[in-house]
């Protein structure tokens, strides 16, 4: 009786974390009313749910395509598995085809290099350019932990920096990171400070316009990206 009265507490402190922190995320979009916020949400699992299945049965040839070329070009497990953070700060293992050589951050993680990054592998440029590495984190948004579309996950090393150096660079937290979003279509990778600060616009921006249209607008320019192999 004791711990079923304890799980009842727990869940109820859960819900009640949760709603405190819809409220603040309806807040921070204001005046967009709190009803049409939950249909954005339920729209958006809707689409991440049936466009990641879809992505499985379309992309399976081309993933097992990507494995076999990552294992025959350089040593090393072709998928890996690394810590992001998430929405509202919390912690997942997000999963991408490797691109780059196994000891390539043996001194610590470092801002990602140009093209031309000497820890890439042979093909792991047009993997990067081409966005073909994500393709392994239609997991992480069947498990919920991301979304087709939203800002990029970021490393808990480089979060905590960026926090204290960029303000608002939290407020990006307060939805479900993607595979791709409007600061990737229109921006490279990160190198510097800057560039961050530079796509951080893009993050608050969509995480004050999310909507399906802006969400099949990001995929579909994604897309042409990975047919075209021309990643910023």
């Amino acid at each position: 009786m004791t711990a079923l009265v304890a799980r009842f507490l727990t869940v109820r402190q859960e819900l009640a974390i949760e709603l405190k922190r819809f409220v603040l995320l309806w807040q921070y979009q204001h005046p967009v009313p709190p009803f049409t916020l939950w249909w954005r949400f339920i729209i958006k699992r809707v689409l991440d749910i049936v466009g990641a299945f879809a992505g499985f049965v379309v992309l399976s040839p081309v993933m097992l395509v990507i494995a076999l070329a990552i294992k025959m070009t350089s040593p090393g497990p072709t998928i890996y598995a690394q810590q992001r953070v998430g929405r509202f700060g919390q912690m997942f293992k997000i999963y991408k085809f490797r691109s780059m050589r196994v000891d390539a951050e043996q001194s610590g993680p470092v801002w990602a290099a140009k093209r031309n990054d000497p820890r890439l592998t042979s093909i792991g440029g047009f993997l990067r350019r081409s966005h073909l590495d994500e393709l392994p984190q239609l997991v992480n948004v069947i498990k919920g932990e991301m979304s087709l579309v939203g800002p990029r996950p970021e490393r808990p090393c480089f979060v905590e920096e960026l926090d204290q150096a960029i303000p608002r660079y939290d407020e990006r937290h307060l939805i479900k990171p993607g595979m791709t979003g409007l600061a990737q279509v229109h921006y490279r990778y990160d190198q510097s400070l800057n560039d961050v600060k530079k796509k951080l616009r893009y993050d608050l921006l969509y995480v004050r316009r999310m909507c399906l249209g802006l969400d099949l607008r990001i995929l579909l320019t994604t897309m042409i990206t990975i047919a075209t192999g021309r990643g910023k």
